[in-house]
């Protein structure tokens, strides 16, 4: 409901602007330490990354909620904004975007963790676990670029807007694709912000939708196994639909005005 968001937010930029604010029966004040005010910051923004990785994963709408809350919060404390950034490039290399390479002397085990895999005693994740994490937090970064916080000052610019967003596309359209990744990233971003870009770029938008259908995907299927094709089809899918319509679907769960009178 969005008179519960609206709780949230305030009781989180209420701690972040020094008030006392009650929690489990005490009250809390980042002044009651010098670094008060710099562990919320940085427990706050680990903590969003973590939503990405694990509720928005699972619950693809969940990206617009918690989106507009980082938003407005990023708005007004700047800081949360810049940490936040910091772990989600640390979690997740492909938002930045970024593909890192291994590097001599760099153990196999470690060069997994660079390129965002959880390893435990040796044991890495399951590619399946991998992509679903790294969707997450995609997802998430693709919401928080085209959200405002509808009760915030609109005079000032987005704090990470939806240049950004163009900015990550233009990047990740230059990197030589991986398979599984590459495709399963640029259809969730897609999915998610595809339509603000489209009003926003207009006919640049379009000429980079029709660059993907004609050069892009076809250098991912010449890196992608037949056993890896399930999210290239659907980008392929997705990329033909919205050329043919001339129009992108706005992203399943976006909060629209009536959201907010709930």
């Amino acid at each position: 409901a969005g008179s519960k968001l609206r709780e949230v937010f305030d009781k989180i930029n209420n701690l972040l602007s020094g008030k006392p604010v009650q929690i489990e029966g005490q009250a809390v004040s980042v002044t009651q330490h010098p670094q008060g005010l710099e562990f919320v910051c940085y427990k706050l923004a680990e903590k969003f990354v973590r939503h990405g990785e694990g509720e928005v994963s699972f619950h693809h709408d969940s990206a617009f909620p918690i989106a507009v809350v980082l938003s407005g919060i990023w708005e007004l404390h700047p800081r949360v904004g810049d940490i936040f950034l910091a772990h989600l490039h640390k979690k997740c290399p492909y938002s930045v975007p970024y593909y890192p390479a291994r590097k001599e002397g760099t153990s196999m085990e470690e060069y997994q963790r660079i390129l965002g895999y959880e390893v435990h005693d040796s044991k890495v994740e399951e590619q399946d676990h991998f992509l679903k994490r790294m969707s997450g937090m995609i997802r998430l970064y693709a919401a928080i670029i085209q959200l405002r916080w509808p009760y915030g000052n609109k005079q000032g610019a987005h704090p990470h807007g939806l240049s950004y967003g163009w900015r990550w596309l233009a990047q990740m359209l230059n990197l030589e694709p991986l398979a599984d990744v590459t495709a399963m990233l640029l259809l969730d971003f897609l999915e998610v912000c595809g339509n603000a870009l489209m009003k926003q770029y207009g006919i640049q938008f379009w000429k980079t939708m029709f660059f993907i259908q004609k050069f892009y995907i076809p250098r991912i299927e010449a890196v992608t196994s037949s056993g890896q094709m399930g999210c290239l089809s659907r980008l392929k899918n997705f990329v033909q639909k919205c050329l043919q319509a001339q129009e992108i679907p706005l992203p399943k769960g976006i909060l629209t005005p009536s959201f907010w009178r709930t």
